[in-house]
């Protein structure tokens, strides 16, 4: 049975601890928060998980395996590394650093120590998006031409993080997944208009083939979307994470061109054909991400969502800011 630690219990904290709580090859027997009325709820709550305010307590305890950091990601290159230092496990909240350098520098310890790191990517665990690898995988859609992904809502405005920071870490890396070939540039634009943190952005993604990706990040919109469309060759794909029934919808609709001697030759066919909706399980991500934490540990096997799958997130958040402080200029990865 792996013994977690669990740093942070303010708005995901109390998820982790449900969840690896749940495994049956692990339990949660310390939580820490420097908030008061937070352990006060993990005491309500867990009455045999032992609660504590200093780092210390997690990161030095000999009962401890796994350190898990849900903490603001200023915090995360500090906490992480003296956990990784003290012979622990890491499971850390996206995004994984505030720097490249620090997420370099993390991955290096976790191997020199010979620890497993992984970064919450949540998203990955989905049924859908397991699904949708499975489709782009099988060449269903054909050759990708553009990735677009909305995630807008009003708020939760951050203190510490812009809207790309904050939203965006969820869509990288699921395009990093799904998508095998490697970003090549970034540019984004943006606005800052409640405070000094850009609270609506736009990014364009560039890859050395046809595939273009975009985002659309908003603190500031009326409705809440959170839709990405795929389009390929032969289909194209929509998938919207707030309808609660047919999340995930496949189209066979395109366009297909044919071209004699000559440009005003060209000609162009549009098809539409139909729509069919694959089945998704309901199943809940982080806990499947969580048994899937503790089953690399106990494997000796190295997860998807490592310290390299953050550090390529954390680098395309980097671009980002260079972008935004040079008008948008394209920023090379």
């Amino acid at each position: 049975m792996l013994r977690v630690g669990v740093v942070g219990y303010g708005y995901w904290g109390p998820n982790i601890v449900r969840n690896f709580n749940a495994s049956e090859k692990a339990n949660v027997v310390a939580v820490c928060d420097k908030n008061e009325n937070a352990l006060g709820r993990v005491r309500r709550n867990y009455p045999g998980i032992r609660t504590t305010s200093d780092i210390n307590d997690i990161v030095r305890s000999p009962d401890i395996d796994i350190v898990t950091v849900i903490t603001p990601v200023s915090t995360h290159y500090e906490l992480a590394k003296a956990a990784l230092e003290n012979g622990k496990h890491v499971f850390v909240e996206k995004p994984f650093t505030s720097t490249t350098a620090e997420a370099e520098e993390l991955i290096e310890l976790a191997e020199k120590k010979g620890l497993k790191l992984m970064v919450d990517h949540t998203f990955l665990f989905t049924s859908v998006v397991k699904r949708i690898r499975e489709i782009i995988e099988e060449n269903v859609l054909g050759e990708l031409y553009y990735y677009d992904s909305t995630r807008v809502n009003l708020g939760l405005f951050q203190r510490d993080v812009n809207v790309i920071w904050d939203l965006s870490p969820h869509d990288f890396s699921i395009m990093d997944y799904l998508i095998k070939e490697r970003p090549l540039a970034i540019a984004a634009a943006g606005k800052a208009h409640i405070n000094s943190k850009e609270d609506i952005a736009y990014i364009m993604v560039y890859f050395n083939n046809n595939i273009i990706a975009h985002f659309n990040v908003n603190w500031l919109s009326p409705v809440k979307l959170r839709t990405t469309l795929i389009g390929g060759e032969k289909k194209m794909l929509v998938w919207n994470d707030v309808d609660a029934d047919e999340k995930l919808k496949v189209y066979d609709r395109g366009v297909e061109i044919k071209s004699k001697e000559g440009i005003y030759d060209l000609l162009v066919n549009y098809r539409s054909g139909d729509m069919w909706a694959p089945k998704v399980d309901q199943l809940e991500a982080l806990r499947l991400e969580t048994e899937y934490f503790v089953d690399c540990i106990e494997k000796d096997e190295t997860p998807f969502n490592d310290g390299q799958a953050g550090l390529r997130v954390v680098r395309m958040l980097e671009a980002c800011d260079r972008s935004l402080k040079n008008n948008g200029r394209m920023v090379y990865l």
